[in-house]
């Protein structure tokens, strides 16, 4: 039976951000992660400019532009019975350094954190490790977790606390019987690759509405990356259509694309994503704390739900790196009210991306894809014609949100070189 201070499991962005904050503080924190490296695609790779600020404080952003990124300055909507693009956020407009989203491969990133965190003589991760279970002490509070590793050795890794950045699908959310409130949700989305062809803008994310059809075409370097978006529950029948019906499809609502479907071989290249929209209504048990999509799983629509989790573990490290000192240095728990306390600063960001996001699908999804329009709403098409600096205000609900977090002092490092 091992021990540590903070188990944290999962990998992802929250995952990895949060332990190398709270390594930074000198909590020892173990990261427990079960594939075997970060190579996963279609993943969300958005990193938009709250996250971009974060890894300057952090020391990191010499280092993250140094990798592999295409820019995003804009989102442009296609404008029905014309073959213009309407401007609809324009990063270029934001406050600060950084005004655009950048695109990176989610494992570059996690790679960047991975090896920062490592430099902390208080943090360790632990690949192909996969946690099963909670291990709870006499009085039920939650005590660590069970853990099973890719060669079969199981295992128990006691903790203080317990952090579940496990994603949506969460096994510690589950062990924790934490309530949900779930919403409607009216579509899923299907992600594939098109070749790219040079000189193509490529500054733009531009989403694509026709004949009951709904694409967002992300530009990447060297490969469009498409997300198709159609009702909820067809996989299924999407698959039994067949490769030719779905590269059909494709090219009805990409035109400009219809010469290169053909690099679509199969539907085994079509990436199904069972979209979720939900909230726990408690993010704790003695013990145990959910954040990121373990706490609230978000739509695709404006790709904040990395950027999300990221503030969640910002807030956590912020809150949590001074009890969880003291439980190193006096032998106290960390107290369920101190638990709480990240859910109540991250809260309100939560709800209002979460209205946000289902207005988005009332206004545009659903008409869309029940075929009753084919472009953004007339009053936004109206605004953003007469009153273009109006663009600045979806690029800056998008791209920094409502409750940015910064970098805790003890986290912060001056700028180091790529090499």
């Amino acid at each position: 039976m091992e021990r540590t201070t903070c188990c944290v499991v999962g990998g992802g962005p929250a995952g990895m951000m949060l332990g190398l904050l709270l390594a930074r503080a000198g909590v020892q924190v173990t990261v427990l992660e079960k594939h075997g490296d970060f190579l996963r695609d279609f993943r969300g790779d958005t990193v938009h400019p709250s996250t971009l600020r974060l890894l300057d404080e952090l020391g990191l952003g010499d280092r993250f532009a140094a990798l592999n990124q295409s820019c995003l300055d804009e989102v442009a909507f296609p404008v029905a019975g014309s073959d213009t693009m309407l401007v609809v956020a324009d990063f270029r407009r934001l406050p600060g350094r950084y005004r655009h989203i950048a695109m990176v491969p989610q494992w570059d990133l996690l790679n960047l954190l991975a090896e920062a965190a490592a430099a902390e003589p208080s943090f360790t991760l632990r690949m192909n490790t996969e946690v099963t279970g909670v291990v709870r002490d006499a009085t039920g509070r939650v005590d660590g977790v069970e853990y099973r590793t890719t060669d079969g050795t199981t295992g128990t890794l006691q903790a203080e606390l317990t952090v579940a950045c496990d994603g949506r699908w969460s096994v510690l959310r589950s062990a924790g019987d934490l309530p949900v409130t779930e919403f409607p949700m009216p579509m899923d989305a299907w992600w594939f690759r098109l070749p790219r062809k040079p000189g193509e803008r490529a500054s733009a994310l531009s989403p694509q509405m026709q004949n009951g059809r709904f694409g967002v075409v992300i530009p990447r370097e060297g490969f469009l990356q498409i997300a198709y978006l159609a009702r909820k529950g067809i996989d299924g029948q999407l698959r039994a259509r067949g490769v030719e019906a779905f590269r059909r499809d494709i090219a009805e609502l990409i035109p400009w694309a219809a010469d290169r479907v053909d690099s679509i071989a199969s539907m085994d290249d079509v990436k199904y994503l069972d979209v979720r929209l939900n909230r726990l209504r408690q993010w704790h048990r003695d013990g145990l704390l959910c954040i990121g999509d373990a706490a609230h799983a978000m739509s695709p629509i404006g790709g904040v739900g990395i950027n999300l989790a990221v503030q969640d573990a910002v807030a956590t490290a912020t809150l949590l790196a001074g009890p969880l000192r003291a439980s190193e240095q006096e032998g106290r728990h960390v107290r369920p009210d101190e638990l709480a306390a990240v859910r109540r600063r991250r809260l309100l960001p939560t709800i209002l991306v979460q209205r946000l996001q289902r207005l988005l699908h009332r206004a545009i999804v659903v008409p869309v894809l029940s075929g009753t329009r084919a472009g953004a709403p007339r009053p936004v098409v109206a605004l953003m014609r007469r009153f273009p600096p109006a663009t600045a205000i979806p690029a800056y609900l998008i791209g920094i949100g409502f409750r940015p977090e910064h970098a805790p002092a003890f986290a912060r490092r001056a700028s180091v070189p790529a090499d």
